[in-house]
């Protein structure tokens, strides 16, 4: 009996303290999941028929500097280049969230548009609310969840002969 009351204690404190963050990681987790759904979490990828990079990275800064809107104006500006010589192009992806798809050949901006799913993944992981947030907030309450997931199966195979058995007795 003593295991069922802490078992029942940890589920019950347990959730009231992880609703919140697991919540969080649920809901954005759905959006991660249909990401390539949706262009309004993550732009679609734009293909060109050349396959090979042929541009040094000036040609590729330039090409990033001359989209206005998106405000580059030196590599200090740039997340990350993701060049994908399959589809021909070269992704641009800033600081502030905007990715710009280029052809590989000519250098040419093939789309410019704002990508949510990086953010939507920094509000997964918890990093969006607070570098600390990860360690001290998100992966507690994933522990909890764990405990509480491997608790709530040894309860139900611990509980399902006695539910078959009074089943059983019904029925007959």
């Amino acid at each position: 009996m003593k295991i069922r009351k802490i078992n029942t204690k940890l589920h019950y404190w347990g959730s009231a303290l992880i609703i919140i963050p697991f919540s969080i990681v649920l809901l954005s987790g759905i959006l991660l999941q249909v990401k390539k759904e949706f262009t309004w979490i993550q732009p679609k990828t734009v293909k060109t028929k050349y396959r090979e990079l042929t541009l040094s990275f000036d040609k590729i800064l330039e090409a990033a500097i001359s989209v206005e809107n998106v405000g580059v104006k030196s590599w200090k500006d740039v997340k990350l280049l993701d060049v994908r010589p399959g589809k021909g192009i070269t992704k641009i992806r800033t600081k502030d969230n905007w990715e710009i798809q280029i052809d590989n050949k000519t250098a040419e901006v093939l789309a410019v548009n704002f990508r949510r799913s990086d953010i939507i993944e920094s509000i997964h992981d918890g990093s969006w609310f607070h570098e600390k947030a990860k360690l001290w907030l998100f992966l507690p309450a994933a522990i909890i969840m764990l405990m509480m997931s491997i608790t709530g199966i040894y309860l139900f195979f611990k509980n399902l002969p006695s539910k078959l058995r009074k089943k059983r007795n019904i029925n007959s």
